[in-house]
């Protein structure tokens, strides 16, 4: 299975996201509220980039397509528990909003993916 790649190394953005995530989370103070909230975040925000290795991997087209289509839940997952985390710590909107963002986009490139591959499948069951 051939990388899909444009201009800019989508195995590196989605590792920098998880990262991003990773040390925003260490700036957080935790507490009986806001402590699974983390651990969700932090699950979910380095999920895509491991399934997205995953799917690069991938032993067939089915299995690619299988692995983009987990990265693209896992952005959403995202969006959620950074929404859920904006409510607990309010000082921290910003930052936040700047995550939601990233993974608003991680969201679009993998449905962008998802939407190409069942486009190519469609016209190959034409051929």
């Amino acid at each position: 299975m051939t990388k899909l790649t444009n201009n800019y190394n989508l195995e590196e953005k989605t590792a920098k996201f998880g990262e991003s995530v990773i040390k925003f989370c260490k700036t957080i103070k935790q507490n009986s509220i806001n402590n699974s909230i983390v651990n969700q975040l932090i699950r979910s925000a380095t999920s895509i980039g491991a399934n997205y290795m995953e799917a690069n991997g991938a032993s067939s087209r089915k299995d690619f397509k299988n692995k983009i289509h987990i990265c693209k839940k896992e952005s959403q997952e995202t969006k959620h528990w950074l929404r859920m985390m904006a409510s607990c710590d309010l000082e921290k909107k910003e930052e936040i909003k700047k995550l939601w963002e990233e993974a608003q986009e991680l969201t679009f490139i993998f449905g962008k993916i998802i939407s190409t591959l069942n486009k190519n499948s469609e016209i190959k069951s034409f051929n």
